[in-house]
């Protein structure tokens, strides 16, 4: 019987596809380490985020390959992750890999509450996150990330973030008082976001989820064209047809600024009671997944509508949105956050691979 060898392994390994960039691991450099004991074969594979969707088939399908060598008793798969970026060479903010914006075509559709969750499911999986309140004159993330009231540090010309649970957080309402009201025209907007964006020492993060004002209008365009480099951009939707004629129009505006969107959210999806478990889908249902459909976007999924989620959001305690709420509602996040993740590594390696034209 022939010896298994290294490049017998690697051989094996590129017939196997990563599902979702639908390119194998050898070409997307994920296979770090071979190593070989007898019929025993660790391979060390790198995943492109820490919230991979698809690890598990992942997983299955590298085994199946090694298995098929002659004397393979055993594969170990040693898993790591590394998040890479979509915006290489950019000279602005250079160590944050990815800037994704979180929209919506109108207001009370939940769109903070489903920006607190992105960044909190993705710091959750292993990330390093930051999270920009951009919606300036309704800044709710400091209150539902338990953060109000709290001030910038400044150290020598930067200020740094408010971090909680190991989140980076900037917002406008560090700034005003509670009660104030923020009466700007888009050009003062555009001011402060730079400010927060440029004065602001985020370090290294592998994404920072940007919670854009709600609409089409003056103050969401300038900020969704101030930030440099963005990944793309959310739209979150409630079922009724009212709020997806608004998200069709969010999802038009990006469009025109050419800004990349990463998938449609449908928020407040349906409630099941806790008591009988009766579903009732009291803002219509599946809307938003077939709008995704019609408009060519990727559907991200569901957030049912749930108490635990309101009140957990009301005190500042995003981390338990993911343990002290009922089972359902934690895979349904789960799945929404892991579909973002494969959605901004699919961005990444589009970006990477975006051919340059050079004249000399």
């Amino acid at each position: 019987m022939a010896a298994i060898t290294q490049d017998g392994v690697i051989e094996q390994l590129r017939a196997v596809l990563d599902p979702e960039l639908d390119k194998d691991l050898v070409t997307l450099e994920m296979i770090k380490e071979v190593k070989i004991s007898g019929g025993v074969v660790l391979v060390h594979v790198e995943l492109t985020t820490p919230a991979c969707p698809l690890k598990d088939q992942i997983g299955k399908d590298v085994d199946q390959a090694i298995r098929r060598i002659p004397g393979v008793e055993r594969v170990d798969i040693q898993w790591s992750a590394r998040v890479r970026s979509s915006r290489p060479g950019s000279t602005q903010l250079p160590g944050i890999k990815n800037i994704i914006s979180v929209g919506a075509g109108k207001g009370g559709v939940g769109k903070s509450t489903a920006s607190v969750l992105l960044a909190t499911g993705l710091q959750r999986a292993g990330a390093t996150v930051g999270l920009l309140d951009a919606d300036v004159y309704g800044p709710s993330i400091p209150t539902m990330t338990g953060v109000e009231g709290e001030k910038p540090r400044a150290i020598e010309d930067r200020f740094l973030p408010i971090e909680k649970n190991g989140i980076k957080i900037v917002s406008i309402g560090f700034m005003v008082d509670r009660d104030q009201p923020l009466i700007w025209r888009g050009p003062m907007v555009h001011g402060v976001i730079k400010q927060f964006l440029e004065q602001f020492d985020w370090g290294e993060l592998d994404y920072l989820i940007v919670d854009l004002p709600p609409g089409t209008g003056d103050v969401p365009l300038t900020l969704a064209q101030s930030i440099p480099g963005m990944t793309g951009a959310v739209i979150v939707c409630t079922p009724q047809d009212v709020a997806l004629i608004d998200a069709r129009r969010a999802i038009g505006m990006y469009r025109q600024l050419n800004i990349h969107c990463l998938g449609i959210i449908e928020n407040m999806s349906y409630y099941l009671c806790p008591k009988c478990g009766n579903r009732d889908e009291l803002f219509d249902h599946g809307g938003a997944a077939a709008t995704a459909k019609e408009l060519g976007v990727p559907f991200l999924g569901e957030i049912p509508l749930n108490a635990d989620l309101r009140r957990h959001g009301d005190a500042g305690t995003p981390h338990e949105s993911f343990t002290a709420t009922p089972d359902y509602v934690r895979d349904a996040i789960a799945r929404v956050v892991a579909n973002l993740a494969g959605q901004v590594s699919k961005r990444s390696v589009a970006q990477v691979n975006v051919p340059t034209l050079t004249i000399e």
